[in-house]
């Protein structure tokens, strides 16, 4: 396994690396679970800590030079090291803890390749960093990933901070009278809603936020939605990523005029001063 590691790609890394967080995720579901306190209300599962081993256990047999920053454990590896790997064990912990499957398990290569792995689907994510395909099945059937918003289905995440109220927030996106008429809402609380942007099964994903690029939640998600074509922003029309002191939160959506539509009614809510130029 090691030897093979070894040899395989970085996207094949992430991909392995994803999945076996996976595979602990689902073979633990519907137990009980001790949770460690994180502090306004959130906190993490003894699941959490035992994806993350796993998954870091695969990266330090393929990639043993390189850093890792887990979202349990923090950043790991040698100081020095130039390649990061961004790790999210379970993404939608309240999610799991109360019995639901809506969870993601998110590994990304800094700027580089990256996997989202659904537990339950048995479904990755993959995406070299170019192109974006999805692999399922005993057989490890492929397809790529074809974005579109032929099923209206906007993701929004109302989970806090809110660092850009009161000039956005995201329940006013949904009180818009635009919304309900272009659009049907979801939350599921969870970034594997990126992915299923990816895959054409939302028409968008919307989170407030500051820069997300570099976020263990969010790399793998946004990498996917880029390299399948998706347009990806802040809530502000802004670039996201390294370098982008403007970009805030998250709009990424399968088509342009999607994408515009939902800027558009973000802007509505905001205070005069601070709206886009159109």
């Amino acid at each position: 396994m090691t030897d093979s590691l070894a040899s395989a790609t970085d996207t094949e890394v992430a991909a392995a690396a994803a999945l076996a967080g996976a595979e602990v995720v689902r073979a633990r579901y519907g137990r009980l679970h001790s949770r460690i306190d994180k502090g306004s209300g959130d906190f993490a599962t003894d699941v959490d800590l035992a994806a993350e081993e796993a998954i870091l256990d695969v990266i330090r047999a393929a990639r043993p030079g390189d850093a890792v920053h887990g979202e349990e454990g923090g950043r790991q590896g040698a100081a020095g090291a130039e390649r990061e790997w961004l790790v999210d064990p379970l993404c939608g912990t309240l999610n799991y803890a109360s019995g639901s499957q809506l969870v993601a398990v998110n590994v990304a290569l800094r700027n580089g390749p990256a996997a989202v792995a659904d537990p339950f689907s048995g479904e990755v994510f993959l995406t070299d960093g170019e192109g974006a395909r999805v692999r399922s099945g005993a057989r490890g059937d492929e397809r790529p990933l074809a974005p579109t918003a032929d099923t209206r289905l906007v993701d929004v995440n109302l989970d806090p901070p809110f660092p850009s109220a009161p000039g956005f927030r995201a329940v006013d996106l949904l009180a818009h009278p635009g919304f309900a008429e272009n659009f049907r809402p979801r939350v599921v609380s969870t970034t594997l809603a990126l992915a299923w942007v990816a895959a054409g099964r939302r028409a968008a994903y919307v989170t407030d936020g500051g820069d997300l690029s570099g976020s263990v939640h969010f790399a793998a998600g946004i990498a996917l939605c880029r390299a399948a074509g998706c347009v990806v922003t802040g809530v502000d029309g802004a670039p996201v990523g390294p370098g982008e002191p403007d970009g805030r939160g998250l709009v990424a959506a399968a088509d342009p005029g999607t994408h515009e539509l939902l800027l558009s009614m973000i802007d509505d809510r905001r205070p005069r001063a601070e709206r886009r130029e159109r």
